[in-house]
């Protein structure tokens, strides 16, 4: 059976912005690599959602996070299929951003 995840509408706009970004800065070529590592670790971490690791610093939900080249891939862990809630930069005020996401 194959893994499963869904993206949070607000991870689906950061995964759109992360995109954007890099294509601006950089290739569609690259923006496409970057998506694609990305959406693999989805895969992983369906299969493995306890590969992650609490951020207690950063929040006390029940919450892990993943790293993706200088990303952060935050998902719920317990949830079937594993809930994605965001992709943020890691020089986000990723605190921040979970506040008003969680």
């Amino acid at each position: 059976m194959k893994a499963r995840f869904v993206l949070a509408p607000q991870a689906a706009e950061d995964l759109a912005r992360i995109w954007r970004y890099i294509k601006n800065q950089s290739t569609v070529g690259m923006a496409d690599h970057v998506e694609s590592v990305i959406r693999e670790k989805f895969l992983f971490l369906a299969q493995a959602p306890e590969a992650g690791h609490h951020r207690r610093n950063l929040t006390n939900e029940e919450v892990k996070f993943f790293p993706v080249y200088s990303y952060l891939i935050v998902y719920r862990p317990a949830i079937k299929p594993l809930e994605i809630i965001a992709i943020l930069h890691g020089r986000r005020d990723v605190e921040q951003v979970l506040k008003n996401r969680l």
